[in-house]
C-alpha cells in the first residue's frame, strides 16, 4: 500500500510552472494591495502636533500685554478636514509674573476650574487644498471654541503651508473676552486689558504614529 500512496501524493504536487504562475499572481496581488494602502494613507492621514503655538496680544493706552503658549496639542485630518485644538491654559507665559498670576485667577480665566480651552472644527474648502503639492493654501475653518466653559461658534480664515511633506497651519483673528465671561468694568484691569485681543495660531504637523 505504501507505493500506491506515494504515487498518489506525487500526482497531486503542482508543477514548477504552476508554482511560478501562482507566485507571480501573489506578487501582483501584494503590489496592488500595497498601492491601495499607500494611497489610502496619503489621502486619509491624521496629522498631530504636541507643540503648536498660540499667542495673544492686548493693547491699551496703559500698556501692551503679550502671552505665548508653546504646549498646544492639535490634530488635522487631511481626508475629512477635521481640526482640533487643546490648549493648557496654565501654560501661557507672560513677561510680568503678576500678570500671569492674574490671568489664572477666578476673576480672569479661572484655570483651576477650566484648565483647558478647546476648539473643534472643520476646513470647509478642503477641495481647494492639495496636500501632495507644495504651496500656501487659504483655508476657511468653522467650529466651536470653548473657553472658561463657554462655547462660541466661530468662522475664521487662515493658511496651510505645505513644503516637502510638512504641513503648517497659521491663523490670526480677534477674540472678544466678554464672549467667554471675562469682563472688567472697574479697577486697573479695566484700563490695562483690552476688551478685544488679537490671537495668533501656528501649528506644525507631523504624521501620527501608527
Amino acid at each position: 500500500m505504501r507505493p500506491a500512496l506515494t504515487a498518489n501524493r506525487t500526482s497531486f504536487l503542482p508543477s514548477k510552472k504552476h508554482i511560478l504562475k501562482m507566485n507571480t499572481s501573489v506578487r501582483l496581488l501584494v503590489i496592488a494591495a500595497s498601492a491601495l494602502i499607500s494611497a489610502s494613507v496619503a489621502h486619509a492621514e491624521k496629522l498631530v502636533t504636541q507643540n503648536a503655538q498660540i499667542s495673544f496680544f492686548s493693547t491699551t493706552p496703559a500698556e501692551d500685554i503679550k502671552s505665548v503658549n508653546n504646549s498646544v496639542v492639535s490634530s488635522l485630518d487631511t481626508a475629512t478636514g477635521e481640526v482640533a485644538y487643546s490648549v493648557p491654559m496654565q501654560s501661557f507665559e507672560f513677561e510680568k509674573a503678576l500678570m500671569q498670576k492674574h490671568f489664572n485667577q477666578e476673576k480672569f480665566l479661572n484655570t483651576k476650574v477650566h484648565p483647558r480651552a478647546t476648539f473643534k472644527g472643520k476646513i470647509t474648502n478642503l477641495a481647494d487644498i492639495d496636500f501632495t503639492k507644495d504651496g500656501t493654501y487659504p483655508a476657511t475653518i468653522v467650529g466651536v471654541l470653548n473657553i472658561k466653559g463657554a462655547d462660541k461658534d466661530v468662522s475664521e480664515t487662515g493658511t496651510l503651508t505645505i513644503k516637502g511633506g510638512a504641513i503648517t497651519a497659521e491663523a490670526k483673528f480677534s477674540l472678544t473676552l466678554a464672549d467667554f465671561g471675562v469682563t472688567f468694568v472697574e479697577g486697573k484691569p479695566s484700563k490695562n486689558i483690552a476688551k478685544i485681543v488679537e490671537v495668533t495660531v501656528k501649528a506644525p504637523y507631523a504624521a501620527a504614529a501608527q
